[in-house]
């Protein structure tokens, strides 16, 4: 695990403006790659950085950037390839290679040697690579097939740049023009979709897709992934699909056991975790497992669930038990750490979850993915529900209006019911893609109409040339497979990736995920959509195949999701900072990003007797207002 970075010229002539940064963007991800930082500039149009956390060949050999095949190939590579070993097999016999290191990158740089661009169909593991050849000139960038490693680029009219994080991107000197599409979306899902990002011109290379550089300066993008979305295991049968996922997910989590130094397991008492510590513990003896609780808030505290599991599976189970001083005492560095807007607050309790970890191990198996790929969330369940003719359907939508005028809040268990049914009488008015839309915002398009104070009037061609881009996938075919074709694409890749590689790259942690291998998301979605929701609950599938091996307790409680107490924090700890600082007249004023007017009426819903959910909004708002100090002022 690693960060990388990189310009090439695209007119062949030296730019020492990049050429000084080249050592500052590998410094600026000294946190993903702790364990050296180094560079090649073999000419003056080409640079690459790169900064490394030794995983696999921990020796000096296996450095990056590496070079091979008499210099003519160099890689700078951010990433695991689990089925190294095979490849490297098959160089050895069949093109009688001679490795000087038991590395992955290595294999890498022959794969690509032997097989060109082809050689990304052979990898199973997550990436995103530079590789330089010297003979032709050219430059081949690529990213893994789910976006679980990030890459952003952008490109003037004379160089292509690159890099791991956009703070490493940003000693480059680029362009930073804000993009207000982009803080359109941010401002409805607290995120910014790819492969937008927060400055116009700025890109993510979408995931399945690479670039080609070549001598002549033309850049080429292209894919070489996408997710088969078929019914290829229609008629299958629901027992022998349970066996072929234990199957798929047992040989991707004993891939994912591969490394030389320290592994273990995040726990967090949940399915998902459960399953995955499950496997790995099959094959690693006195597997280490993780999990965190939560002393002021025992009602999100899993650890029970957690320590049953552990139990069972007989593995060195640590629990790290978190106070809310705790939790409020490592907010700062998460803001100082992120280098664009991202507002998922439970990146906090990751963050920490990543920071406890790495002082017991390097690398860490993660449950995510699942409840994209299999329909975990309650949005699953109630588009199934939707769907269905029904008199409990009948009855929701009928009481819209009174759901819409009792108070709503995810703080209390009669306000989050309400809001519940309030946000399903209201989705039920929409069509399938419109009713994803909502269901997946924080805020209405309409607030961030109503916050930002550019005329996005002018861009409203290029917000509903992107929501059409989001929603492409609905066919409207009432399957819930669609729904979850269009998570793994906007939800998975934009928030659940993201966030658990910023914080668990912010304290040099690489997290491993075992439900996001090709092979069983190729399985998953060929399988039909009652497999995973339908009237006997979410995530179907996964909860059968796996009951045997779990304890039973695990099946008799709801799905629990940590709420960090953040509406607390703003009236308490945080009110001085919102008041006089970050939402401040003045400051509000002088960025003339936002109407003052709607900043007002945040503040004064936050502190009164009814805040409702503002503190999803209030957050956002801190999580960009610290960003912009940071990186524009």
């Amino acid at each position: 695990m690693c960060g990388i970075a990189g310009f090439i010229n695209l007119k062949g002539v030296q730019n020492l403006e990049l050429s000084g940064a080249l050592e500052d963007a590998a410094q600026a991800l000294n946190q993903r790659g702790p364990d050296c930082q180094s560079t090649y500039h073999p000419k003056p149009a080409l640079g690459f950085a790169h900064a490394r956390l030794s995983v696999i060949d921990t020796s000096e050999s296996a450095n990056q950037p590496m070079s091979a095949c008499d210099n003519r190939y160099t890689i700078v590579f951010n990433g695991e390839i689990y089925n190294y070993q095979e490849l490297k097999e098959r160089l050895e016999k069949e093109k009688q290679e001679v490795f000087h290191t038991v590395s992955d990158t290595e294999v890498i740089l022959r794969m690509f040697h032997h097989y060109g661009k082809s050689c990304v169909h052979s990898f199973n593991g997550f990436f995103a690579f530079a590789i330089y050849d010297k003979e032709k000139d050219e430059t081949f960038i690529a990213r893994d097939r789910l976006g679980i490693k990030p890459l952003l680029y952008t490109q003037t009219k004379d160089a292509f740049l690159f890099a791991s994080e956009m703070k490493a991107l940003l000693k480059f000197g680029i362009q930073k023009d804000l993009d207000f599409v982009s803080l359109q979306q941010y401002f409805q899902f607290n995120y910014i979709p790819n492969p937008a990002t927060v400055f116009k011109g700025v890109f993510k290379l979408k995931p399945g897709h690479y670039v080609t550089i070549d001598a002549l300066g033309s850049v080429k993008e292209d894919r070489y992934y996408s997710i088969p979305f078929t019914k290829k295991y229609a008629n299958l049968s629901y027992e022998k699909a349970q066996s072929e996922l234990v199957h798929h997910l047992d040989k991707a989590v004993q891939r994912r056991l591969v490394s030389d130094v320290p592994l273990g397991s995040f726990l967090s008492g949940g399915i998902d975790s459960s399953v995955i510590a499950t496997l790995a513990a099959r094959h690693q003896a006195n597997l280490n497992t993780f999990s965190i609780g939560f002393a002021d808030n025992p009602y999100f505290d899993e650890t029970q669930y957690a320590n049953l599991v552990a139990k069972k599976i007989k593995s060195n189970h640590t629990v790290f038990s978190l106070s809310n001083a705790d939790l409020y005492e490592n907010l700062h560095d998460i803001l100082d750490y992120i280098d664009e807007p991202f507002a998922d607050s439970s990146a906090l309790p990751v963050y920490i979850l990543s920071k406890k970890t790495r002082q017991h191990v390097t690398v860490a198996l993660s449950g995510d993915g699942a409840d994209e790929l299999f329909g975990g969330y309650n949005k699953h369940q109630a588009e199934y529900l939707v769907q269905q003719d029904n008199l409990l359907n009948t009855l929701v939508s009928v009481g819209g209006p009174l759901w819409d005028k009792l108070p709503k809040s995810r703080h209390s268990k009669l306000g989050n019911l309400f809001r519940q049914l309030d946000r399903f009488a209201q989705g039920k008015k929409l069509d399938t893609p419109e009713r994803y839309w909502r269901w997946c915002s924080f805020s209405p398009e309409s607030y961030a109409k109503k916050l930002l104070k550019t005329d996005l009037g002018k861009s409203q061609g290029e917000f509903l040339s992107r929501k059409v881009d989001i929603l492409k996938h609905f066919n409207l075919a009432n399957d819930i497979n669609e729904t979850l074709y269009t998570d793994m694409h906007l939800v998975l890749v934009n928030d659940m990736l993201t966030k658990v590689d910023l914080m668990s790259m912010a304290n040099s942690l690489e997290v491993r995920v075992p439900f996001l291998d090709h092979e069983l998301v190729n399985f998953a979605f060929q399988l039909p959509g009652e497999f995973k929701v339908s009237k006997k609950g979410r995530k179907r599938i996964v909860k059968d195949a796996f009951r045997r091996m779990l304890p039973p307790e695990l099946y008799s409680r709801n799905k629990m999701g940590f709420e960090v107490p953040l509406l607390q924090w703003f009236r308490s700890d945080l009110k001085a900072l919102i008041v006089d600082d970050l939402l401040a007249d003045d400051f509000i004023e002088e960025q003339n990003i936002f109407n003052i007017d709607t900043i007002r009426d945040l503040k004064k819903q936050l502190f009164s007797s009814n805040p409702g959910d503002i503190h999803a909004q209030i957050w956002a708002l801190i999580v960009f207002q610290t960003w912009y100090k940071k990186y524009m002022v």
